[in-house]
């Protein structure tokens, strides 16, 4: 990349480590089919909010990149896209119902505890069905394995566009 005198220069990307889905198809053929089922029911938007939020405590540059322009692409507001990372300070941006989906995906993201408080899963199904809280503890385990393909490979983010996978 030129650089010029009002053009930063940028840090060089990092290769990925590896194509995991070159060396284990049947692998990821099977992780999009699990993607597909988790996401069955679960509001598109709400679904975004969480992949992102996950997405963030993992370190997923990749899945952030995928996500967040996915969300922006669906109508969601770049003020609420920032303000995930903080979303606890800023909850009146969200619904009762996405904050309960917040909490939750932070819980079953970070299980250093070993277990979702059960402070956390009540809130969360106050807030939704069981067949809908299912759907969700579904759709917040995949993106969490997503992640960990992706911080474990290196997958290079900013090069997804919105609807692409």
């Amino acid at each position: 990349m030129e650089t010029t005198e009002n053009t930063p220069e940028y840090a060089p990307e990092h290769p990925a480590r590896l194509s995991w889905t070159e060396h284990v198809p049947d692998v990821y053929k099977a992780m999009v089919r699990l993607d597909a089922a988790a996401r069955k029911g679960v509001d598109p938007t709400l679904l975004e909010l969480v992949k992102i939020r996950a997405s963030q405590l993992n370190h997923c540059a990749y899945c952030l990149d995928m996500h967040t322009k996915d969300a922006l692409a669906a109508g969601e507001s770049v003020e609420r896209i920032i303000q995930l990372s903080a979303w606890d300070e800023s909850r009146h941006f969200y619904t009762e119902r996405e904050l309960a989906a917040l909490e939750l995906t932070e819980a079953v993201t970070v299980i250093t505890d070993g277990f979702v408080p059960d402070e956390v899963y009540e809130r969360a199904a106050k807030q939704f069905e069981e067949a809908e809280l299912a759907q969700l503890i579904a759709a917040i385990t995949v993106i969490n394995a997503w992640n960990r393909f992706a911080v474990s490979t290196r997958m290079v983010p900013g090069h997804y566009t919105p609807g692409q996978h």
